[in-house]
């Protein structure tokens, strides 16, 4: 009976032991991330083209930005999505080094609903004195003197802002920071803040559905979003001066500049003098060092072969999805930061 009983224990040891071993095989062809809303569609796309060709799944869970760096930091995804850089606090939880590999870069843009009015202008300082509260009629001295010949309403402004944490919001708030310091000593940048006017409205569609309705009003949305739901945008001054028109190419200008070799960088109110200034890209975050808790060299391999297709094949999808592909410096910059990531000490690609 003994002899019965030790066998059938052996049995069971080895069909656990391959059951465990199984699992890790499935595991390490479905990769895990989370967190942007804005890259989604692109991302869908993507990872659907490159599981055709290689048969990795990608399951991608659309949460927010905020909701990516959490499951990074609880290790329960093996990549985030943000459209704003760690800050301090949440770099400081996680505790080791983290990449921010370029994906793409989007544009914020200023959404209105003024009768009669088919083209628009407005500086920084103009734009966040609205959002203060301080410029209230859309035909003030301030918003005529960039709109020569453009027959301004005597029409109250309607100021619209993101009700929710967005990644959207912490561009937006980023930019105005840089070009009003009474906004950056008053309300400052982040993904959500007190903002001191207006209505609020929750994600793209809550701002867009209130501008849309409301003659006078003023939001911020996604350049995708505004495109496909044809909505007027302003031409927004940038730092040289110049009204730019968003578009993909003033979008991927803004960050055709000297980058840091960290790619952590804000690239609102660019330096680049035919950049759009209210952009920013968008990180796919992954560990530094991809040997923790129980990940296999495998797992981590296929994470690393992923992230170089969607920096390389992967961008054909940007442009019919109204994403602005990466600049030839940040695909420089993009490449080195894989090309840094070890797995036990060693280069993965």
């Amino acid at each position: 009976m003994k002899v019965i009983k030790s066998l059938k224990l052996a049995v069971v040891a080895a069909l656990a032991a391959s059951s465990v071993s199984l699992s890790a095989s499935a595991q390490d062809n479905t990769l895990l991330g989370a967190g942007s809303t804005f890259v989604y569609p692109l991302f869908s796309k993507i990872f659907a083209e490159y599981g055709a060709k290689t048969n990795v799944k990608v399951n991608y869970q659309s949460i927010g930005s905020g909701g990516g760096i959490l499951q990074l930091t609880n290790k329960t995804v093996d990549f985030g999505g943000s459209d704003a850089p760690l800050n301090a606090e949440q770099a400081k939880k996680i505790g080791v080094p983290v990449l921010h590999i370029p994906m793409a870069s989007g544009a914020v843009v200023i959404t209105y609903n003024v009768p009669g009015v088919a083209t628009l202008k407005l500086t920084g300082k103009d734009l966040a004195d609205i959002y203060l509260g301080k410029i209230t009629k859309w035909n003030s001295a301030e918003i005529a003197a960039s709109n020569k010949g453009v027959k301004l309403p005597d029409l109250p402004i309607v100021v619209i802002h993101r009700s929710d944490g967005s990644g959207t919001s912490f561009i937006f708030t980023d930019y105005l920071t840089k070009v009003n310091p009474e906004w950056a000593s008053k309300i400052g940048k982040a993904s959500a803040v007190n903002w001191p006017a207006g209505l609020g409205g929750k994600g793209n569609e809550g701002v867009a559905g209130l501008v849309k309705q409301t003659p006078g009003a003023i939001g911020y949305n996604e350049l995708a979003y505004a495109i496909q739901n044809k909505m007027a945008y302003a031409d927004v001054q940038n730092k040289s001066g110049k009204f730019i028109t968003p578009t993909l190419a003033t979008t991927t200008a803004s960050s055709n500049v000297e980058l840091p070799a960290n790619a952590e960088v804000s690239l609102t109110n660019t330096d680049n003098p035919k950049g759009y200034p209210i952009t920013s890209f968008t990180w796919a975050l992954i560990y530094k060092e991809q040997k923790y808790s129980d990940r296999s060299a495998g797992r981590a391999k296929e994470l690393l072969k992923l992230l170089w297709f969607n920096i390389h094949d992967g961008q054909k999808n940007c442009e019919p999805l109204n994403y602005a592909p990466l600049s030839k410096s940040a695909l420089k910059v993009a490449e080195k930061l894989l090309k840094s990531a070890t797995y036990d000490g060693k280069a993965i690609l």
